[in-house]
C-alpha cells in the first residue's frame, strides 16, 4: 500500500498527464460505481468536497437525506493502463460519508474497515488471498453477452485449446501495471472458465484488488470480443465459479495460525477460527453467495462445497487446510462465489473467525474422506450439516444470526435482506424454460 499524500497525488496526476480521475465506490450488492472529475477539479475532490445523490443508488438512502460525500483513499491511486496514454485516466477508491463527516453505515468498505479495526484492537492483522474464477464467453453481433464459447478446454489446458489465453494474459498484465500482483492464472475445469489467484494482502487492499480485478477483466475481455462474467453458474451441467478465500491472522508480524507441533500444523487460534466460521456459515451464506443463481453452484457433483465440514487432506468439505504450512499456514473457505461483495464477505469471515477465537469455539472433528460419496445416514451419524439450499433459506439464516446482522449493521442488514427477499419472490413468480420442457407436454 502506497502512503501517498495529497501533494503526491496532485504531482503524479500532473507528471503523468492524467486528465480524468474516477472516484470509485461500491454499493452493498458489490456493484462498482464512480463519478469522474477532470484534473482541474481534483483538489476539490481530495478535500472531500465531491458530493453525489445517494438516493440514486439502490440501498443507500432516501431522497430526503440524499446528499453524500466521497472521501478518496489516497493509497488507491492507480492509472488505467488500457486507457489512452495522452490524457490518461486514473482512479481513486473512495469511502462514503455523510455531509457532517460521519461514515455512511451503508458503505460496504466501511463495514470491512470497522471489522479490521476491531481485529486490530485485539492485536490481529487479517490477511487474505482470493482465488477468483470467471467465464469468458462470446458476444453477439450487437456486442451483447452470450453463454456461447468455441473452446472445449479443461483444467490447466493451454492454447490453442484454451481460447481465452490471450485475453487472460492481457488481464494479468494490465492488473500488474496497476500494482495488483497475480500469483498464478490458468484455465479452469469448464470450457471458457478461468482463474486468477491474487497475491496475499491485508484484507482492505485485498477487497479493493478484487474490485479492480473485476473491472479490468470485463474491460480487457471486451477488447477481445469476449464477455467476462462472475455469475456463479451461467451454464447447466458444468462447474460454477467460486471465489475461494485463503485467510490467516498475524500478530507482531507472525502468522498465528501456525503450530509445528500440531498434527495439522494448526494453532489453537486457527482451530477456534474454523469453529467460528462453521458456527456462522449459514448466516454468512446470503453475503458469500448473494444470488439466486449462487445456489445452482452449491450442489453435489460439481466440485463446490455443500456440506459444513473441514479437512486438511481432501477438497470436498467447506473448509480446507492447504498443504503449505509454516509461515504460509492458512484456512481456505471454499463456499464464496465471484458475485459476492468482497468487502462484506471479508468482514463476515473475519468477525465469525474472531467470534470463534474470543469464545474458544471448537470445530468438530475433521472429515478426511469424500463427503459427496457418503449416504445421508453416514453424514447424519457424523453430524455433518449442509449449507442453505436457496437464497431465501440463506436470508432466513442470516436474519437468525445476531452476529452477522450486527456485522452488517442495521442499514445494510435491513436493506440487503429486504432486497434479496424481493429478488427471491420475483424469481418464484417467473416460469422457467425447464418447467415448460418438463411439464407442458405431460400436463
Amino acid at each position: 500500500m502506497k502512503n501517498y499524500t495529497k501533494e503526491d497525488v496532485l504531482r503524479i496526476v500532473e507528471e503523468e498527464d492524467v486528465e480524468f480521475i474516477r472516484l470509485q465506490f461500491t454499493d452493498m450488492f458489490g456493484n462498482l460505481k464512480n463519478i469522474a472529475v477532470t484534473a482541474n477539479q481534483l483538489e476539490k475532490a481530495l478535500d472531500n468536497k465531491c458530493m453525489f445523490d445517494g438516493s440514486a443508488i439502490d440501498g443507500f438512502v432516501a431522497v430526503e437525506e440524499s446528499d453524500m460525500c466521497l472521501h478518496p483513499d489516497l493509497s488507491t491511486l492507480a492509472i488505467f493502463p488500457w486507457r489512452p496514454q495522452q490524457g490518461k485516466v486514473a482512479r481513486l477508491i473512495c469511502d462514503v460519508y455523510h455531509p457532517d463527516g460521519r461514515p455512511f453505515a451503508g458503505d460496504p468498505r466501511y463495514v470491512l474497515k470497522k471489522a479490521i479495526g476491531e481485529a486490530s484492537e485485539l492485536g490481529y492483522t487479517f490477511e487474505v488471498g482470493p482465488e477468483c474464477e470467471f467465464f469468458l464467453f462470446n458476444t453477439d453481433e450487437n456486442a451483447m453477452p452470450t453463454t456461447d464459447t468455441h473452446e472445449q478446454a479443461g483444467y490447466f489446458d493451454i492454447g490453442p485449446l484454451d481460447g481465452g489465453e490471450n485475453a487472460r494474459r492481457d488481464i494479468v498484465m494490465n492488473l500488474e501495471d496497476m500494482g495488483v500482483i497475480i500469483e498464478a492464472s490458468h484455465h479452469e475445469m469448464a470450457p471458457a472458465q478461468h482463474e486468477l489467484d491474487l497475491r496475499y494482502n491485508e484484507a482492505l487492499a485485498a477487497a479493493d484488488n478484487i474490485m479492480t480485478f473485476k473491472l479490468a477483466a470485463r474491460t480487457i475481455a471486451k477488447r477481445h470480443g469476449l464477455h467476462a462474467t462472475f455469475m456463479p453458474k451461467p451454464k447447466t451441467g458444468v462447474n460454477g465459479s467460486g471465489m475461494h478465500i485463503n485467510m490467516s491472522l498475524h500478530k507482531d508480524g507472525k502468522n498465528i495460525f501456525e503450530d509445528k507441533s500440531d498434527a495439522n500444523g494448526l494453532s489453537r487460534e486457527a482451530y477456534y477460527f474454523i469453529g467460528g466460521i462453521m458456527k456462522h456459515i449459514k448466516g454468512m451464506a446470503a453475503v458469500t453467495n448473494p444470488l439466486i443463481n449462487s445456489y445452482k453452484r452449491l450442489v453435489p457433483g460439481y466440485a463446490a462445497p455443500v456440506y459444513i465440514a473441514w479437512s486438511a487432506t481432501n477438497r470436498s468439505p467447506l473448509i480446507r487446510i492447504p498443504a503449505q504450512g509454516g509461515a504460509g499456514t492458512r484456512i481456505e473457505l471454499r463456499s464464496p462465489d465471484s458475485a459476492s461483495n468482497p468487502y462484506l464477505t471479508l468482514a463476515v469471515c473475519l468477525k465469525a473467525g474472531l467470534d470463534g477465537i474470543i469464545n474458544k469455539i471448537e470445530p468438530p472433528e475433521s472429515v478426511d474422506c469424500n463427503i459427496y460419496t457418503m449416504t445421508d445416514t453416514e453424514r447424519k451419524a457424523l453430524n455433518i450439516d449442509h449449507l442453505p439450499g436457496t437464497l431465501m433459506e440463506a436470508i432466513e439464516e442470516m436474519r437468525k444470526d445476531a452476529l452477522i446482522m450486527e456485522i452488517l449493521g442495521d442499514h445494510i442488514a435491513q436493506n440487503y435482506s429486504d432486497a434479496k427477499e424481493a429478488e427471491w419472490h420475483k424469481y418464484r413468480a417467473n416460469v422457467s424454460e425447464w418447467e415448460i420442457q418438463e411439464y407442458l407436454y405431460r400436463y
